[in-house]
This record gives C-alpha cells, structure tokens and sequence, in this order.
C-alpha cells in the first residue's frame, strides 16, 4: 500500500510533539478500548478521524441506530483536539461582518454568527447529557485590546454582538481590568457572556465513551492507507484491514493528507500553536500576576495570547506562531513562547513551566469552516478548518455531518457559507513556505497598534 501524501513533516505526526502535554497526565486512561482495525468488516457509515468533528459524527450516528465505524491514525484526542487550549467559544471563522456580508449577505451574516452560539450550546448541552466532567469553568470569554486602536475596535463591535448573538457584551477599561482580576499591559478589554473553558482531553474521553456506549465502533491506530471502491461501496484499507461502507465521512482537519481524499489537496492550511502550562501557583504567586480570574481570555494581536488560570491553580499560556516541525524547531518554539509569557507576567518569570507541546489547526482561503459533501465523490463528507475554535465548531460539524451522511436535512442550522468549497492554496504540498511572509505582515501589524 502507498502511504497518504502529507503537508507536515513525520515528526509532526509522531509523539515528540505531545512528551509534556499537561491534559495526558489529568486521563491516564485515555487510549483504553480502541484496538487496531483487524481483517475486513462492513459499516454503513465509516468516519475518518477521531477528535471533536469524527467523534461528533459517530455519536449522533449511533444514537440514530447507523452502523458506525471510525478509523484513528493514533488514538481519539491525538490531533488538535487532544492538544488544544479548551477554549469552548464564539468563532471558527476568520471574517468580520462586512467580508461576511459580501460573502452570504446580511441575513446569511447573521445566520452564521448565530451558528457561532449554538455551536457553544452543543457542547454545553452534551456534557449535560452524557454526563462528561470536564473541568468547566469561566463565564463566556474576554477579550483584551493590546493596544489604543484595537480598543476602540472592541468599542465599535457592541451593538453588532447584541444584534449577532442577542446578548449584552461588557467593556472594561485598564482600571475595570484590575478590579476584575485582570490585570495586564492592556488598554481595555471586552466581555461576551458565551462560552466557557474545559478540559479539552476529558471532552475526547467523554465523547469516546458515549460513542462506543451509543454502539460505535471506535480503532485506533489504524490510519487509513488507502481508498477505492468496490461497487457501490467505500473500501477502506489500513496497514491491518478493510472497511467496506456506504458512506464516508473525512474528519481529519490540520493532520488530513493531500490523496485522502484527492479533492482536499491544497484546500487547507496546517497552522501551528504552542502551549504551556506552570506548575501550581501559590495563592501569592496569583496574586502578584494581577490575573486573579477564572475567566479564558484571548488579545486582540493577529499573532495572539491566549491563556487561562485553571481551577487546578495552574497557569495555561498559548501562543500562535513556528513554521517548521522538527526536534529543535520545537524547542526554539518553545523557548520563544517562554519568552512571551515570561513578557506578558513578569511576576512569573520564576515559575517553572513542566509541561509545553504544540499542535496544528487548520485555516483556509475561505476563512470559514467547510462542511458537506465532497465533490465529485458521492457518499464521501468532510468537514474541517475551523481556525483555531474547534473545540465548538468541530463538535458542531460533526453533527452536522452525521445528518448529511444519513441523506437527511440537517436538523441543525446549517448555513450557506459553511457548503462554499474553500479554493486551492499555491505551492501544493509545500504551501506551509508561504507562512513566513504572512506571520511577518501579522507582526508588523501587531507593533504598529
């Protein structure tokens, strides 16, 4: 068998990349019951992919009675999924109201911004049914103005958000900020009462185990080799069996290949952010950093921060940025996000950071998530690109999916933009070279306010 054709270099797609991430150490058991896929088998819908979107997808399949089966290259929750800052929130796309407007329209603006919050509310709404602990906490999102003029951006977009997404939205000016337990080298933020943080890995395992329970057939470490059809069927190959199966869903995202399927080459963007997470602080050491809330907060740089005080006590720091995948680009990339949280908490600077690692989401020339069917290719769905907020879209799209693959109108909003097919990025396989020159420009933007 021919091995799928990947963007990222092998060491992206091995395990160096996730030695210390903290969200292993709170699931010890998360590789537990998803064998390798053994010999051939049949399935009515097999899944390709097993973070938020793939799992989203089984598990409304199997609770519709759907005979499911999902393939993952490693374990459920090793992509982004298993790595990401657990920021359940309003987004997925990279488009203000105007470039959507023109897109879709205003009403098809305003149909995807409420996609935004119901995308939020089904997450919230199936860790209440499925019974998952995630460690939630924070009361929507904040987001900090870096500088005079990203603050009057955040004054503008008040009466859009209550108009978007029907609720009132808080400024906060650098003294409101201190009060707050927020303190930081801002000029002001803005609250918006949606969403929440989570464990991102406690999520997977939630979903794993309500699928499987629902009566999906979950293996990991079987990536998917191979795709051909055998009649009116999807034949699946892995290094140690087949699937045959009706329908396809692709749910692979920033770790998809370019043959898997052929239609996907080119359409995405691996984007690479980086982690860290303290030690436990003492309750002086918290004090001392001005960020005595619970509340997620992103700022508003191109090339942004995000970071959170979870309730363990611990301090998670994120950073956008790092262009190639390799032992000692990884360590620069770390060093250099050490360097920017030692900057934005100088009271901090003492406090050892034991657990860092790094993880690729996916953008595209769209700027909005693609969800639907795969042209040319009847039977076969994908869904991806979220821009960095998959925690809820993903799990959105998942849902979504799994209607379409049943050949039902989703019963879920379901806007036009996300069925628009993204357009092909230059350079192919070695597109990820056009990165430099953009984060330069983002830069350059960030510094000059």
């Amino acid at each position: 068998m021919t091995l799928p054709l990947r963007v990222l270099s092998d060491h992206a797609y091995g395990p160096e990349p996730l030695n210390t991430c903290y969200w292993a150490e709170t699931v010890p058991d998360w590789q537990l019951d998803c064998p390798p896929l053994q010999g051939e088998t049949r399935a009515e819908v097999a899944v390709i992919g097993g973070g938020y979107t793939g799992l989203n997808a089984a598990l409304n399949l199997a609770h519709a009675g759907v005979d499911v089966l999902l393939l993952e290259s490693q374990f459920p929750g090793w992509g982004a999924s298993g790595r990401n800052g657990g920021f359940c929130c309003l987004g997925g796309a990279n488009l203000d109201n105007d470039a959507l407007e023109r897109a879709v329209g205003e009403q098809g603006r305003r149909e995807w911004r409420q996609v935004e919050r119901l995308a939020v509310a089904h997450v919230a709404d199936l860790l209440t049914a499925e019974g998952i602990k995630a460690d939630t906490h924070s009361d929507g999102e904040t987001i900090l103005a870096h500088s005079p003029r990203a603050m009057r951006g955040l004054e503008s977009e008040l009466a859009s958000i209550r108009t978007d997404y029907g609720v009132d939205a808080q400024l906060h000016d650098r003294a409101d900020l201190e009060r707050l337990g927020m303190a930081g080298p801002y000029h002001g933020g803005l609250s918006i009462p949606i969403g929440f943080a989570l464990n991102p890995r406690k999520y997977v395992l939630g979903l794993l185990r309500a699928a499987q329970g629902a009566g999906a057939r979950i293996h990991g470490f079987s990536p998917v080799q191979r795709i051909g059809r055998e009649k009116a069927l999807f034949r699946l190959e892995t290094a140690q069996g087949q699937v045959l199966a009706h329908k396809v869903i692709f749910a692979t995202n920033g770790y998809g290949s370019e043959d898997l399927p052929p239609w996907m080459a080119g359409r995405f963007m691996p984007v690479q952010s980086s982690v860290l997470v303290t030690r436990p602080l003492s309750p002086d050491e918290i004090g001392q950093s001005g960020w005595t809330s619970s509340q997620m907060a992103y700022n508003t740089r191109n090339l942004l921060y995000y970071f959170r005080l979870m309730p363990c006590g611990r301090m998670m720091f994120g950073r956008r940025g790092g262009v190639l995948s390799s032992p000692q680009s990884d360590a620069r990339t770390m060093a250099d996000t050490r360097q920017h949280f030692e900057r934005h908490f100088p009271s901090l600077a003492h406090v050892e950071t034991p657990y860092g690692w790094h993880g690729f989401l996916s953008v595209n020339r769209s700027e909005i998530p693609f969800v639907g069917p795969v042209p040319d290719m009847p039977g076969a769905f994908a869904g991806f690109s979220y821009h960095g907020n998959g925690v809820a879209m993903g799990s959105y799209a998942g849902a979504i999916l799994a209607d379409l693959a049943r050949d039902n109108t989703p019963t879920r909003t379901y806007p036009a933009v996300m069925q628009q097919s993204p357009r092909r990025y230059p350079l192919g396989r070695h597109r990820r070279m056009l990165l430099p020159l953009g984060y330069l420009a983002m830069s350059i933007k960030d510094n000059l306010g």
